[in-house]
């Protein structure tokens, strides 16, 4: 699959508030997805530091993409378990989102997510997912 593939899945089966995120599909494996979080002004928090809800939402949906790229195009799936945490705060930079899918079952897919700044590749955080696959 094609970056330019995961850009349209994203048009086609996010919702608008996801979009405004302004993801950009940078690679596609089988299994694997690399998204970009640009940097924005209107995704900090107060004090400047880049909020945790875009972060998780940006690995969330990185999973989506990554899934899509081992089946060979997106299908329904919903998110069982995100579990993030946090390492350094992230300010002014965009974060590339890292996505490698460890399991991919009939029903269920299993991903680890580690998000870096953008040129030092400081990991920011880590998450892992479990995904419900329904169709």
């Amino acid at each position: 699959m094609k970056p330019a593939d995961g850009d349209e899945i994203l048009r086609e089966n996010f919702a608008p508030w996801v979009l405004e995120l302004g993801l950009v599909v940078e690679k596609v494996g089988e299994g694997s997805a690399v998204l970009r979080l640009p940097w924005s002004d209107r995704l900090a928090r107060e004090g400047g530091g880049l909020s945790g809800q875009a972060m998780m939402a940006a690995a969330d949906t990185g999973v989506v993409v990554a899934v899509a790229g081992a089946r060979g195009g997106f299908v329904p799936m919903t998110t069982v378990q995100l579990n993030t945490s946090f390492q350094r705060p992230v300010m002014g930079r965009d974060v590339l989102v890292a996505v490698t899918i460890s399991k991919l079952g009939r029903t269920l897919a299993f991903a680890d997510v580690t998000l870096t700044t953008d040129g030092d590749s400081a990991t920011v955080a880590q998450a892992s997912a479990v995904y419900a696959i329904m169709g």
